[in-house]
């Protein structure tokens, strides 16, 4: 996931790092088991992911990382299993810049002529597989986050120019105009009025590897906003974000049915349409139960959705799925079921028709 902070289960103790008595004569202490786990866990996942350096040194990846953006980069990790984590454009587009190898102990990601658009977090954990069910092991991964810095480029470039962020009442939403520089001083403004919108660190907070975090997001806030950035010279301007509040509460699909008519005649059409009101966001998959199914008979099913405005700055989605028969027949009549589903769960909704 681009931009997520790297996270450690065990904060660096002092002294850590010392290297260990190797006279056999002295026995050291044995310190409690709870906490010789903890620190073996943290060591192993601080180690498994080094960069390589000049002259075949290696260096352990701290936290975050910054490098001057037209450098390339080569990372290790240990194992002979290991899955790689990195920006998902690379992915998108299948940049030819962008190798990795698994050889016999470890893994090795090379980025050649890295761009500020490479910012974002590198990670990397062993698979634990038995048969043909793989797990990662929790115990050994290890991640960085890497500004690859750019005076031309202060925020991480995006395929388009301007982006629809959710406003969802229960959940923080993120304006994800990102840095490549960590120290550029970054504010958040509103296009109309034109003002600029405070970060008090509470319920609007800043993270350069995220973007401005609205932690409880309200209707006030919606409408079109823009990052402003500076760094040793000119200001730059991230692209467009069009805030849209979401009125809908999580749950299954909210459905309802209809159909031209209850009755029809011989060789008449008939459609039926299923209509869900939703999130702006959130899938909806339609299926269809229709008396001719069994049979073969032929009918045409079109899915399509589009997003409304409810006059008061909420903003739903309408998905729609429209069966339509052609030339009805004795063998079309009866009930015709649609059942929606999201990722909450499905609804059911069904319709009768007659001769």
């Amino acid at each position: 996931v681009i931009g997520q902070p790297a996270k450690s289960k065990h904060p660096k103790e002092h002294g850590e790092n010392k290297i260990k008595p190797v006279n056999k004569k002295v026995k050291p202490k044995t310190p409690k088991t709870k906490e010789r786990e903890s620190v073996d866990s943290s060591l192993k996942s601080q180690s498994i992911l080094t960069q390589v350096m000049d002259k075949g040194h290696f260096q352990k990846l701290a936290a975050t990382s910054s490098l001057a953006a037209g450098q390339s980069i080569e990372l290790r990790c240990k194992g002979s299993n290991v899955t790689w984590n990195y920006p998902s454009y690379l992915d998108t587009f299948k940049d030819s810049r962008l190798s990795i190898k698994q050889l016999d102990r470890y893994s090795q990601l090379i980025l050649a002529n890295s761009t500020a658009a490479d910012t974002g977090e590198y990670s990397c954990w062993l698979q634990l597989c038995n048969g043909n069910k793989c797990r990662k092991d929790e115990t050994k991964t290890g991640s960085t986050y890497i500004f690859f810095t750019d005076k031309e480029e202060l925020f991480v470039p995006t395929p388009s120019y301007f982006e629809i962020v959710y406003l969802n009442p229960d959940k923080p939403a993120v304006i994800p105009c990102r840095v490549t520089t960590p120290s550029a001083k970054v504010t958040l403004h509103r296009e109309f009025p034109a003002e600029e919108i405070e970060t008090d660190g509470t319920d609007i907070i800043y993270d350069a590897k995220k973007g401005f975090v609205f932690q409880h997001p309200t209707s006030d806030h919606k409408g079109i906003v823009y990052c402003k950035a500076e760094s040793q010279g000119a200001p730059q301007i991230s692209i467009k974000y069009h805030l849209l509040y979401v009125e809908v509460p999580k749950g299954p699909p909210s459905t309802s049915i209809a159909v031209s008519s209850s009755r029809a005649g011989i060789s008449d059409r008939v459609h039926v349409v299923c209509t869900v009101l939703g999130e702006p966001d959130v899938d909806v998959n339609f299926r269809w139960q229709y008396p001719g199914q069994e049979s073969g008979r032929p009918v045409i099913v079109q899915n399509f959705w589009r997003l409304i405005n409810r006059g008061i700055g909420h903003t739903t989605r309408i998905s729609k799925s429209v069966l339509l028969v052609e030339d009805f027949e004795d063998i079309d009549v009866g009930n015709y079921v649609c059942i929606a589903q999201n990722l909450q769960g499905e609804t059911t909704v069904a319709t009768k028709v007659e001769l």
